[in-house]
């Protein structure tokens, strides 16, 4: 006998169910604070009384010259904040790897595929719309990124009530995405390489994951001791976010006897405020400052460096992610969930387009040393984000009341149990603590009832004495 096929985008276990909803809230309000933040920066930078100052504290220097650190505030907040933002993302792969979607191969099959598929689409439609036009091909990688934050954000701005399995589908597309992103900073942005202080970065991890291994514990040793290794990472030539991330990757994200948590997961918690609500609106106010005149937004739709970006995150994010995911179904003999259609997976899909953070910042990179160039990109990419944002509203609010009907199905917990019925229709506790709930229920109907009838039968007996009274 064949095993049944294999539904793809189905219900979330309750473990994962409920790491998903807390980091999905976390980074809802983070995504919010970059919206913030993002429009802020327009606003000052595009306010002709208050542009010469975003100018001036954008390109402010501080920091010690003689460890290489001279740099300005924007420079801190894309190779340092940002650090922390990919060593969040470190700590998120790390956890999909071991204990998440991604340690089971089949299962991890689907974003792996959906994700590389939503890369490597964008970054074919950025080239062949840069060949046919005659523009740069360096910014091939802008368009591949997805901004989890600011998605989320959407999706609580326009309040749709999106399933757990989408939304889980949309934070592993992220991680994947992000780890691929860092080996496309790591790999293709690197020029000159400073090996003694990559030696000293390398040496420094080592005493890291020596001292996770230790369990020693401390703020006051690993803060100091991520700072040097960051500013080696900087020196040596290698975008300092990749410390970041390799810092991330080294904690232990699976739970030992006694544990609640691991320690992976627990820093994760307490870290991912500080990314998600400081570190990338800061990043977002000094990189999202571009000129948006009419004429300079007409200008992205006609140069094919920038309308390459805009198609690869509004076309080519949406057919990647969607194909890939199409294509892994058929291949694997899977089925999508019973509760959804395709055509949640493509609005999903054309969400994803919206790439904020991560192609800001490899904007910056491809086209260093052109000014002009990198701000008529970032324009692409905030336009591109918002086209996807607005067609991926219009998509989901299609099916929203669908959406509605499987999110109040999920959160239903008639035995009070703290737990959703669903995930407890297999347990015969369950049942038998609704069968309580019926009895009492039922107990109470018959009170009622009897109630009810011993009061219409007095009604009766004192409107049939009133008539022999009057009759006599």
């Amino acid at each position: 006998m064949s095993a049944p096929p294999r539904k793809v985008l189905g219900r979330l276990s309750l473990p994962e169910r409920t790491f998903v909803a807390d980091a999905l809230r976390t980074e809802t309000v983070g995504g919010v604070l970059l919206l913030i933040a993002a429009v802020a920066a327009l606003i000052w930078a595009n306010v002709p009384a208050l542009h010469s100052s975003y100018e001036s504290v954008s390109h402010y220097h501080l920091g010690p010259a003689a460890l290489g650190l001279d740099l300005s505030v924007e420079h801190w907040a894309a190779d340092g904040l940002l650090a922390i933002f990919f060593f969040v993302a470190g700590i998120e792969l790390k956890r999909e790897l071991v204990a998440g979607d991604l340690k089971d191969p089949k299962a991890a099959a689907l974003p792996v595929v959906a994700a590389l598929c939503g890369m490597a689409v964008p970054a074919l439609v950025y080239t062949l719309t840069n060949l046919t036009g005659g523009g740069s091909l360096a910014g091939w990688a802008v368009p591949t990124a997805t901004d989890i934050a600011f998605a989320l954000a959407v999706l609580a701005v326009i309040g749709t009530w999106l399933p757990s399995a989408l939304r889980a589908f949309l934070l592993t597309l992220a991680v994947v995405d992000d780890l691929f992103a860092i080996l496309i900073i790591a790999v293709f942005f690197t020029a000159d390489i400073d090996f003694a202080a990559l030696g000293g970065a390398a040496a420094g991890l080592a005493v890291f994951w020596f001292l996770l291994r230790k369990c020693v514990r401390g703020w006051y040793v690993y803060v100091p001791l991520a700072l040097v290794i960051w500013a080696l990472m900087y020196n040596s030539g290698v975008h300092a976010t990749i410390a970041g991330v390799a810092m991330g990757l080294m904690l232990r994200c699976s739970t030992r006897e006694g544990e609640k948590q691991s320690p992976g997961e627990h820093i994760e918690h307490l870290v991912r405020p500080l990314s998600a609500g400081l570190a990338v609106p800061l990043f977002a106010l000094f990189s999202a400052g571009v000129s948006v005149s009419g004429g300079a937004l007409g200008d992205v739709f006609r140069q094919p460096e920038t309308l390459g970006v805009v198609l690869g995150l509004v076309v080519g994010k949406a057919l990647g992610i969607f194909g890939g995911t199409w294509l892994t179904a058929r291949f694997t003999r899977a089925s999508l969930s019973d509760d959804l259609a395709w055509a949640d997976v493509f609005a999903v899909a054309t969400l994803a387009g919206i790439g904020f953070t991560v192609s800001l910042l490899i904007g910056e990179l491809a086209f260093d040393g052109d000014a002009t160039l990198t701000d008529e990109v970032k324009a692409a990419v905030l336009l591109g984000s918002i086209i996807a944002a607005t067609l991926a509203t219009v998509l989901l609010k299609l099916r929203n009341a669908e959406y509605r009907r499987l999110y109040e199905a999920e959160e239903r917990d008639e035995d009070h149990s703290g737990i959703p019925d669903v995930y407890e229709e297999d347990d015969p506790a369950y049942h038998l603590r609704m069968a309580a709930i019926h009895e009492r229920k039922a107990a109470e109907h018959r009170r009622i009832a009897e109630l009810k009838t011993a009061e219409r039968l007095a009604e009766v007996a004192g409107g049939a004495g009133e008539e022999d009274d009057r009759r006599a």
